[in-house]
């Protein structure tokens, strides 16, 4: 949707029920995907969270500002005719997760490392029945079959709406651990954010902050709590 730049020709955009879920409408015409296909949602919520989105617009349809109906585009043109590679291809962050590589040292990094992630690991252990090796040091680390197809599946028994989203909060933290947490409302997104910088956060403590990184990272962070709202009004 980057070079689409469509201008405003409606008055009104309007959330409106159809056949399977909910649409938008401008004024009396849907909205439809960058692929054509019709824009059925699963919620009122979703839909008029999208139509408020168009009725923002100015003259000029500006898609950056539009992160509702690129996910949902997403969901649409990507996710429902390929959502179980989408789901493998995250349900693979499993093997690798974030909160299972550790810090060799200093000791007050280990330390924070500990206190911050071995709840979350303690939790998908107890929880989701998927109990995840640790190592030390960036060596791959083999976890157990058993704990991945856990994993496995509880990122397919999403639906697509909600695995486009999902993507984001998995993705951005790395950790699909983190992302689950999130979907099931075990810490809020906000504290998801912080658990995946521990490392960078204790670099700054040290070294001092970089603008542009910090210009990035908050660029990740908005992106991140933005697909926790979609994922919620995803019903």
């Amino acid at each position: 949707m980057s070079s689409w730049t469509a201008r405003r020709f409606w008055t009104t955009a309007s959330a409106v029920a159809v056949e399977g879920g909910f649409t938008v409408q401008l004024d009396a015409r849907p909205v439809r995907t960058p692929l054509k296909a019709p824009m059925v949602l699963p919620t009122l919520a979703l839909a008029e969270a999208v139509a408020a989105e168009w009725q923002a617009q100015d003259k000029t349809v500006d898609p950056r500002t539009m992160p509702f109906t690129r996910t949902a585009n997403s969901a649409i043109d990507t996710v429902i005719p390929q959502f179980d590679a989408v789901a493998d291809m995250l349900a693979d962050y499993g093997g690798s997760d974030l909160l299972c590589y550790r810090a060799e040292g200093p000791l007050p990094l280990v330390a924070r490392q500990a206190q911050s992630w071995d709840p979350l690991l303690d939790w998908a252990r107890v929880e989701l029945g998927a109990a995840l090796r640790q190592t030390v040091g960036v060596m791959h680390v083999a976890q157990p079959e058993a704990s991945l197809a856990a994993l496995r599946k509880q990122v397919h028994a999403l639906g697509p709406f909600q695995l486009a989203a999902f993507h984001d909060l998995v993705a951005i933290s790395g950790s699909l651990v983190l992302g689950l947490a999130v979907a099931r409302r075990r810490i809020a997104a906000e504290e998801a954010w912080s658990l995946s910088r521990v490392d960078e956060e204790w670099q700054i403590s040290l070294w001092g902050e970089d603008e542009e990184a910090a210009a990035i990272a908050e660029q990740k962070r908005a992106a991140l709590l933005q697909a926790d709202r979609f994922y919620a009004l995803c019903g």
